[in-house]
């Protein structure tokens, strides 16, 4: 694999990683415990698939072979997509859908950050402009884990069930593969061993502050970021993909 080509995926994973997260995210619309939540929800998703859009927009430039954001979104199969376990996992009860967010946003907010710093202009504009948006993000889902798990003993209790749960998934953020080593190679990528000592003092900080405990010894998942996907996946795509499938090229 060239060092372009290994750009390409690695601007895909991050444009799958938004898209799967907002509709996730957006499935929770209308669930949520409050109404002001249930506007932030809605706003949030909307972010993702923005930046979802700005990073498919990246890689098709640098592919040329014509493929629009929409190609990428809804005509690629499920072994296609390269997004983290993670952020398919269903919502679940609000606690396991918080724990999703904060973990990966506590995650996403220091590789955008070192992104920002990367030596393709394209990529480096896109994750500044996305480091904005999710710093706000990793800012609400870190306060409402420290009103939930310092909260009653019933809101204590399921979140750290939620967090128990969520924490093996976590391990895949930081595996570094052939694609990963290329880009912070050949274009002053992240360093995921860093971003995970960062990550690690995040989440302690705040976990601790919500007087919840870390999972020890968990058996890590892995494969989203290679195309093995958990049995999540395949049916948010069906539903995500009907309307392009079913009408291939179709326009407003």
């Amino acid at each position: 694999m060239s060092k372009d080509q290994a750009l390409i995926s690695y601007i895909l994973r991050l444009a799958d990683n938004a898209l799967i997260l907002s509709q996730r995210m957006i499935e929770s619309v209308a669930a949520e415990p409050e109404l002001e939540e249930e506007l932030a929800n809605a706003n949030f998703a909307l972010d993702f698939i923005g930046q979802a859009r700005l990073f498919y927009t990246c890689a098709g430039e640098l592919e040329g072979s014509g493929r629009s954001e929409d190609d990428f979104a809804f005509m690629r199969d499920e072994h296609e997509f390269r997004n983290l376990l993670l952020l398919e996992q269903p919502n679940g009860h609000f606690g396991d859908a918080l724990l999703r967010q904060f973990l990966f946003e506590s995650f996403y907010v220091h590789l955008l950050e070192a992104l920002t710093h990367c030596s393709h202009d394209g990529l480096a504009g896109v994750a500044a402009r996305a480091l904005k948006e999710v710093k706000y993000h990793c800012r609400h889902s870190s306060q409402w884990l420290i009103r939930l798990g310092d909260g009653t003993q019933l809101s204590h209790d399921r979140v750290q069930a939620s967090l128990d749960d969520a924490w093996r998934f976590t391990g895949e953020m930081f595996e570094a593969d052939d694609i990963d080593k290329a880009v912070q190679e050949g274009f002053d990528g992240p360093d995921l061993s860093a971003i995970h000592d960062l990550w690690m003092r995040d989440v302690e900080k705040t976990v601790s502050e919500a007087t919840l405990r870390l999972p020890a010894g968990q058996w890590m998942a892995g494969g989203g970021k290679q195309g093995r996907h958990s049995e999540h996946l395949g049916p948010l795509l069906a539903e995500m993909q009907y309307l392009q499938r079913s009408f291939p090229g179709a326009t407003w």
